[in-house]
């Protein structure tokens, strides 16, 4: 059940290894894995704060993503179904 739900696109799979949309749906596939491990262990903190490390990495370059290549971020965004950065 936990490989069917994992986000699999082989359109961001097939780019260069290190590139930043490759990340980004590496680190996205990371958060669904553990949001189905906090579904049976809701108090594992440790795995808490390392949600918390990968949220904010994804972030980062996300708004890197934003900052040089706005089409590629869109079209990451609807691929992966992940909400867009806030603006202030």
């Amino acid at each position: 059940m936990l490989k069917n739900s994992i986000i699999n696109l082989s359109s961001i799979s097939e780019k260069k290894e290190g590139s930043t949309e490759s990340q980004i749906f590496r680190l996205t596939n990371r958060v669904v894995q553990l949001t189905y491990h906090f579904e049976t262990h809701g108090k594992d903190y440790s795995s808490q704060r390392g949600l918390r490390k990968i949220l904010s990495k994804r972030r980062n370059l996300l708004t890197y993503l934003f900052k040089t290549n706005l089409m590629s971020y869109q079209d990451l965004i609807n691929q992966l179904g992940i909400r867009k950065l806030k603006r202030n």
